[in-house]
């Protein structure tokens, strides 16, 4: 019953993700899928209350006997790994041993025997330490797998008969990023406990005999299926027209990097079709300028998924006449009415930035402060910066002083103090009025302070003299 279902299943998941692993006409680049490396842990009930009858047979007897199909259907699977571990089987009640568990067959390639040796000889004779069992399944993982999936199934009978908080451990194991929601297969467990076990991960109930084979069956299919989504990114009338973005793909409960992706439009022009594990909430980024967050997004199992994101955006650069003179340079883009640096962007190169407004300071002499510039749909704004003069100061030997950019005849504005180690010296200004303030540093008394006034135009090479 099982097998049959997967042997359906694992020809399908491979029709599904064998679009990924083919050449795309035109493309220069073969798209590579690398499917994640599945680790299944089964936590298996050994306590005493296994050996009571259910059906036809002990629920020992049918727990092994579905779970022995379960490990038959998976030997085969290149990215599958399983391990075992077993509680309540090693010390019998009364009295209580709350630390009974113990990992019987640890993760590694072609152990799938080792399992089903295990299975047949379990004897049930303890009592039940779900939370101290998971909490110690935790650690049966291998550490450093960049590519990994690391899944529980817990297959029990009963409830917690110890002092342990099995939520708390599983909460923790999933804030932590070391497992997925676990899987919590009950096997005749009064329907009143679902609450108890809802908590610890997904949990599915079986009534009777049959059913615990199906609802193996499903869980395993979870445990190893993907499914399709699509994120569409909204311009400013709703539609999925924005693309070329990176989008980062969190654990919304661990903070764990998921996946990172460009955004991609197909060839028919309609956002890209991501796989995406259906078992993790996902929050979200979009690196635009600045980001957009999503939060709490959850992939339904065998259903299409599209997620949507407001990222309306347009175009800004600042050019110059002269590209020369400003090579290299960047300036600082901010959110309007924010101090906090957004971008640093090269003059005379576009970037995009979500819609709305920003301010703009273009670290040239004098600086240039522009505020609330409008960044509009599919659209370039472009932001101009004067030529700049080209002024030489002749001094008399190295000194001190200071450039002031004239306003009025009363109102001066600081541009920058001149190089106290050179005699002559060259700076680039944007046109207008200024003053310059200088002293020679063998000149021992203020009187031989030099004040001058000169006039700065677009592209224009002026000597200033200063003695």
């Amino acid at each position: 019953m099982v097998s049959t279902y997967l042997k359906w299943f694992i020809p399908a998941l491979y029709i599904m993700f064998m679009p990924l692993l083919l050449p795309a006409y035109g493309q220069t680049a073969k798209p590579k899928y690398e499917p994640p490396e599945t680790r299944i842990l089964f936590i298996f009930d050994a306590s005493q209350s296994m050996l009571g009858k259910w059906e036809k047979e002990s629920k020992i007897a049918i727990a092994r006997k579905v779970l022995i199909h379960i490990i038959d259907s998976l030997e085969g699977l290149d990215n599958v790994q399983m391990a075992l571990r077993v509680y309540g089987h090693q010390s019998p009640v009364p009295p209580q041993d709350c630390s009974d568990t113990r990992l019987e067959v640890p993760f590694a390639k072609g152990n799938a025997p080792k399992i089903r040796q295990e299975l047949r000889y379990i004897n049930p004779k303890g009592t039940t330490p779900i939370a101290y069992s998971l909490e110690k399944g935790g650690s049966d993982f291998p550490p450093d797998c960049d590519n990994c999936r690391n899944i529980i199934i817990l297959i029990t009978d009963g409830i917690e008969a110890c002092d342990g908080d099995a939520c708390a451990v599983s909460y923790e194991l999933q804030r932590r990023g070391i497992v997925l929601k676990p899987f919590v297969i009950g096997i005749g467990i009064d329907e009143g406990f679902r609450q108890t076990f809802d908590c610890i991960g997904h949990f599915y109930n079986a009534t009777h005999e049959e059913k615990f084979g199906e609802i193996m069956e499903v869980v395993i299919s979870q445990a190893l299926n993907a499914t399709t989504a699509q994120v569409n990114l909204l311009d400013i009338n709703g539609k999925p027209t924005e693309t070329n973005v990176n989008m980062t793909f969190f654990d919304q409960f661990s903070g764990k990097i998921i996946y990172n992706y460009v955004h991609t439009m197909n060839h028919r022009g309609l956002p890209d079709t991501l796989i995406l594990d259906h078992l993790i909430t996902y929050r979200l980024r979009v690196n635009t300028l600045p980001p957009v967050m999503v939060e709490n997004i959850q992939i339904t199992p065998g259903k299409h998924t599209v997620i949507a994101a407001d990222a309306p955006q347009g175009s800004l650069e600042v050019i110059v006449a002269d590209r020369i003179q400003y090579k290299g340079l960047e300036f600082i883009v901010r959110k309007a009415g924010e101090m906090q640096t957004l971008n640093m962007q090269k003059m005379y190169e576009e970037e995009k930035y979500l819609v709305g407004k920003y301010d703009i300071e273009i670290p040239v002499l004098p600086r240039i402060n522009l505020y609330n510039v409008d960044i509009k749909q599919s659209h370039t704004t472009t932001m101009e910066v004067p030529r700049p003069g080209l002024i030489t100061f002749l001094k008399s030997s190295a000194g001190y002083g200071s450039i002031y950019l004239r306003k009025s005849s009363k109102q001066e504005e600081w541009v920058c103090n001149l190089n106290t180690r050179v005699k002559n010296e060259t700076i680039l200004l944007q046109p207008g009025t200024y003053r310059v303030v200088y002293r020679a540093q063998n000149a021992k008394q203020t009187l031989y302070t030099v004040n001058k006034t000169f006039e700065v135009r677009e592209g224009a090479s002026v000597p200033v003299q200063l003695y």
